[in-house]
């Protein structure tokens, strides 16, 4: 069984980045790596050294900030720890973690590979870099210290994984929509237009389609409440909104489906109503 592992190194509005992909039988993972102002925005992951070591090396940054703990984010942390000597920034909630040896799922290990220990310092909710002001900006729900950063002066946003794709339709079993609605709702009172995501890379009219994502999440969130109101059991919602079986839900054994998506409402709807 072999990986085909690919990058490809570019520019965007004066924000270079590193985008590596991989992709095995029918299912094909990216991660972008950003560099800004002297800003590190994520690492990339272990498995995928190769391609992010050149452009680590060659990039002149003096801070890392890195959006959320998951290892396609952080793989590559603690080469930087060791040959970059510079401050590594994340949630508070997670730098422990992040400080051991990495336990996650084989299938997750085989993609991104095991992410090795580094030591990270805790995230302020304001930094400076070279020639910017940036707000670190708390957006839960994919993870629980997920955040995303702002450059105040440019108005470019680094949404880690809170945008993705426009209509979600698998998540993590950890994952909770109405804290990704919250969290959109969150970074849309903020002055922005240009979107990068870590997946998606550069996003077009970005904040008309975070705008676009939020809606299609809320018009979800309506429908699944009301087949509950209904009688209808969380597989059965899941079977009416979301019949498509994706390669990812048989490869994770479960850990991605679409039915995350119904029970995390459902189990938020519960809790409101007790």
């Amino acid at each position: 069984m072999f990986l085909k592992k690919t990058s490809q190194y570019g520019e965007k509005q004066n924000v270079s980045y590193l985008n590596g992909k991989i992709r095995f039988q029918g299912v094909s993972l990216n991660v972008y790596s950003y560099l800004v102002d002297g800003v590190l925005i994520d690492t990339g992951a272990q498995s995928l050294h190769q391609h992010f070591k050149p452009f680590i090396d060659q990039a002149d940054f003096d801070q890392v900030f890195i959006t959320h703990f998951h290892e396609d984010h952080t793989g590559c942390a603690n080469y930087i720890e060791k040959t970059k000597k510079v401050p590594i920034y994340l949630d508070e909630k997670t730098i422990d973690y992040c400080a051991k040896r990495a336990h996650y799922p084989l299938y997750r290990q085989f993609f991104w590979g095991r992410r090795k220990p580094f030591l990270a310092q805790k995230m302020p909710s304001e930094f400076r870099s070279r020639n910017a002001s940036w707000d670190a900006i708390p957006t839960p729900g994919h993870a629980l210290d997920h955040h995303a950063f702002l450059n105040r002066e440019t108005g470019q946003l680094f949404t880690g994984d809170l945008y993705v794709m426009e209509r979600t339709k698998v998540v993590l079993e950890e994952e909770s929509i109405p804290t990704i609605i919250q969290s959109l709702k969150r970074v849309l009172t903020y002055d922005f237009q240009e979107v990068f995501c870590n997946h998606a890379g550069f996003v077009k009219d970005g904040r008309k389609a975070l705008e676009r994502k939020l809606n299609y999440l809320l018009g979800i969130q309506h429908e699944v409440l009301f087949l509950q109101n209904q009688g209808n059991t969380p597989e059965a919602i899941c079977e009416k909104l979301f019949p498509k079986r994706f390669p990812i839900i048989k490869f994770s054994r479960g850990e991605w489906d679409s039915i995350h998506i119904v029970q995390s409402i459902m189990k938020e709807n519960h809790v409101i109503n007790s």
